[in-house]
């Protein structure tokens, strides 16, 4: 049980600091691409604003350096077929500084790679501009501008391109900036943030497990003081029990029988039954609980187990049908597995209403072994199911059962499921019956 809560408590520390981690790198590296975008959409937006160039005051910036050279190409200065398609006079003066562009540099002109893509109303291409790229040619941007044409997007990525389509009544231009070094610069973060994330995840495992045991230690001493004390209390009690028993036979022999000694006979047999059980429980869920496993007919003993319970079910009226496949072997503890049968079959039969129904299968599932006892009941919720294994508890709150159990049956049953490695649960579909199913 300590181990279960250790691995618990790492386990939901790992997945808090997973959680912290992944909204932490993913929201940096959204907003770090959204910043990619945005730069990209801004660049974009000046260029389609000046018929696919930039400004010429970002030029006339440059060049009114005193210090800067003349890095103006032939392409700069020769007049473009598009720009006579524009209609723009050359006698205007130079475009005014826009609100968008006040945030770059006289630099970007130079530093950015772009092509675009001049079209008609019925998307045949007018004609390309890619001076201010070497990796594009004409015929890949007439290319990408047609992809992008039959796309029937404004905007988005085409490859390593941003791409913007800006319309006109009687034209289209299509203008792609390369956008190849930032996005490798985003993607090496990304990669660089997942790695380091990685190394932080790992670390933080190699720190939960270490203090984990620091933690769980308090838990651990109190759980086996506790597990000592039961076991410790349970064979101090037994001592005065026999006592007890002794001196009422000695006492029946002298004056006869009568209620009274009935009655304390009735009520230390019941004490020393649940100092047993607990005793028991006690022993099947420590740590370095060695189970005498053999191999046995798993089926035999069922039947064994089943034949001994037919009587007391014959007497309270109650339905009793089997379905036990033969010659299942199991390699386990038997008298442990012979606790888990009883237990399960006087529990059916305690809770099972008169002429209620009882169903006992044993059936081999894959390298599994699964035994399940269905039986008709009073009325039970699906809020109880959860408890129904734990130490002491009842369906019936008052705990003025007529059944005489302890509530300690089923945690039993757990304890020894969980010794052999298996699985227990409880169900009901109906609120009226209940099937407990055990893997082994």
């Amino acid at each position: 049980m300590i181990k279960q809560l250790q691995n618990r408590f790492i386990l939901i520390s790992m997945l808090s600091v997973l959680l912290v981690l992944t909204i932490i790198i993913g929201a940096i590296n959204i907003l770090n691409y959204q910043k990619v975008v945005q730069d990209a959409k801004n660049i974009l937006t000046i260029l389609a604003e000046n018929n696919g160039t930039f400004p010429n005051h970002l030029h006339l910036s440059k060049q009114k350096n005193p210090d800067s050279k003349n890095n103006s190409s032939p392409s700069d200065l020769t007049p473009r077929p598009e720009d006579a398609f524009e209609k723009n006079d050359p006698t205007e003066p130079p475009t005014p500084p826009k609100s968008h562009t006040k945030n770059f540099s006289p630099e970007m002109p130079y530093e950015t790679r772009y092509f675009s893509i001049l079209l008609n109303e019925d998307g045949t291409i007018f004609s390309t501009d890619t001076g201010k790229i070497a990796a594009i040619d004409p015929d890949t941007a007439s290319l990408y501008a047609t992809k992008v044409w039959n796309s029937k997007k404004d905007s988005g990525f085409l490859s390593s391109y941003r791409y913007l389509k800006k319309t006109d009544p009687e034209k289209t231009r299509i203008i792609f900036l390369d956008c190849t070094r930032s996005l490798s610069t985003f993607r090496s973060f990304l990669l660089t943030s997942i790695l380091v994330s990685a190394l932080g995840l790992f670390s933080v495992l190699i720190l939960v497990l270490f203090f984990s045991r620091i933690v769980m230690k308090p838990v651990s001493e109190s759980y086996e003081k506790q597990r000592q004390f039961i076991t410790d209390a349970g064979h101090e009690i037994k001592t005065p029990l026999t006592i007890i028993d002794a001196n009422r036979e000695i006492l029946e022999m002298e004056y006869g029988e009568n209620e009274w000694f009935q009655g304390i006979q009735k009520q230390t047999a019941r004490l020393a039954s649940l100092t047993n059980q607990l005793i028991y429980l006690s022993r099947m869920e420590e740590p370095k609980n060695q189970l005498q496993k053999i191999d046995f007919s798993i089926s035999d003993l069922a039947e064994e187990i089943i034949q001994s319970f037919l009587p007391l079910a014959a007497t309270q009226e109650k339905i009793f049908s089997t379905d036990i496949a033969p010659l299942l072997s199991f390699h386990g503890d038997e008298p442990s597995v012979r606790q888990l049968i009883s237990i399960l079959l006087d529990n059916a039969i305690k809770y099972s209403p008169p002429q209620g129904t009882i169903e006992v299968t044993l059936k081999k599932r894959g390298k599994n072994i699964c035994f399940t006892i269905y039986n008709t009941t009073k009325q039970i919720s699906q809020e109880q199911l959860p408890h129904l294994f734990d130490r002491f508890y009842r369906t019936d709150a008052s705990r003025n059962s007529e059944t005489g159990g302890y509530g300690i049956g089923l945690s039993i049953a757990h304890a020894v499921t969980k010794a052999h490695k298996g699985k227990i649960t409880a169900e009901s579909k109906d609120g009226c019956s209940l099937l407990v199913t055990v893997i082994l």
